[in-house]
C-alpha cells in the first residue's frame, strides 16, 4: 500500500485487523488517535540505545525454522552479514519498545538473509530501523472510486519508506520465521530491494533490479499471470495457502512471496513453480533444496 502525497512512499505489513478502524465510533477511536500522534512525534526522535547481541543471542535467532539446513559455516557468512548490517544502520526503539539483544540479532540475521549472496550494498540509501513493541497506526488520506477522500487509519506490523526508515513491531518479529510463510522482516526488507529499482512511486512495483542475466520479460511471464491467478483466487473466495494479503498489489506480491521463499518455500513451489523459479535466480538461493536437504539428512 503506498502513502498519499503528503507523505514519502512506503509499503507496509499489514495486520489482520487493519481497514477496521475506518468505522469506528469517535469516542472509541481518540485512543488510537493518540497512538497515531506518538507515532509521528517518535518516528524521527533521537536514537537510544540497543543492546548489541551476545554469542547467546546469536545462537538464539539463529535456532527458527527459518534456518534450517545452513551449515556451520554459512551461519558463520550470514552472522558476518549481520554484524555488518548492525553498523550500517540505526535502531531507534519508540512507543517504550525495550528490544533484547536477541531481538536485535534476529532482526540482523532474518534481514541479511535476503542478500547474502547479494551483498549490503543493496540496502543503501537509507539509514533507520524503528522499532514499536507492538502493531502501530498510520495515518492517512486514501481517495474512494468516487473521488472522496477519506482519514484512513491502518494497524501495521511493519512499512519500509521510500528513501526512508524501516518499521518493525517487535511482537510481530516473535512470530517471525516459524516455518509458516510469515516473517515481517523479510517482508519489509523485499520492499526495500523492491525500491531499489528507482521506478514510479518510490519504485515499488514488485520488480527489484534484475540482475545481468536475468531478462524483464521473463521476470514479468513469471509473475503477472501469477499475481492475477491469485487476485482472481482470493476474489472468488478460496482459501489459499499463501497470505491474500499478496493480492493487494504487484509490490505485496513481491514481498510476501519472498516471505514464503525462504520460510515456506514448498508452497510456492506448489502454487506458482515458475515464480519460485525467477525468486532463485534472483537471490542467487535455493531454499528448497537447502530445507531438502535437512529433511532427508
Amino acid at each position: 500500500m503506498h502513502g498519499n502525497s503528503a507523505l514519502p512512499n512506503f509499503d507496509a505489513r499489514v495486520s489482520p485487523i487493519d481497514g477496521l478502524l475506518s468505522d469506528t465510533p469517535l469516542a472509541d477511536f481518540l485512543p488510537w488517535c493518540r497512538m497515531a500522534k506518538r507515532f509521528f512525534g517518535t518516528l524521527f526522535a533521537r536514537p537510544q540505545a540497543v543492546p548489541m547481541p551476545t554469542a547467546a543471542d546469536w545462537h538464539e535467532a539463529a535456532g527458527v525454522a527459518l534456518f534450517a539446513g545452513f551449515k556451520e559455516d554459512e551461519l558463520l557468512r550470514l552472522r558476518a552479514l549481520a554484524e555488518q548490517l548492525l553498523a550500517d544502520k540505526t535502531f531507534t526503539p519508540v512507543a517504550d519498545a525495550q528490544p533484547t539483544g536477541a531481538d536485535i540479532a534476529a532482526i540482523a540475521l532474518h534481514a541479511a538473509l535476503p542478500i547474502v549472496k547479494l551483498g549490503v550494498s543493496w540496502y543503501q540509501g537509507w539509514q533507520e530501523v524503528v522499532l514499536y513493541p507492538a502493531q502501530f497506526i498510520h495515518k492517512a488520506e486514501e481517495m474512494d472510486a468516487h473521488g472522496v477522500v477519506h482519514q484512513m487509519h491502518h494497524v501495521r506490523s511493519g512499512e519500509a519508506w521510500a528513501g526512508g526508515p524501516l518499521i518493525l513491531s517487535l511482537d510481530d518479529l516473535k512470530w517471525s520465521g516459524r516455518g509458516e510463510g510469515y516473517d515481517v522482516v523479510i517482508h519489509e526488507f523485499a520492499h526495500k530491494l523492491d525500491m531499489a529499482n528507482g521506478k514510479g512511486s518510490g519504485g515499488v512495483d514488485g520488480l527489484p533490479p534484475p540482475h545481468n542475466d536475468m531478462k524483464v520479460a521473463d521476470w514479468a511471464a513469471a509473475f503477472e499471470p501469477a499475481y492475477q491467478n491469485f487476485r482472481h483466487r482470493v476474489d472468488a473466495g478460496e482459501e489459499t495457502e499463501i497470505d491474500p494479503y499478496a493480492g493487494e498489489s504487484p509490490a505485496e506480491f513481491f514481498a510476501v512471496l519472498t516471505e514464503y521463499f525462504f520460510d515456506l518455500p514448498e508452497a510456492l513451489v506448489e502454487a506458482y513453480p515458475a515464480v519460485y523459479d525467477q525468486m532463485r535466480r534472483f537471490y542467487r538461493q535455493d531454499p528448497m533444496e537447502r530445507f531438502y536437504d535437512v529433511t532427508n539428512s
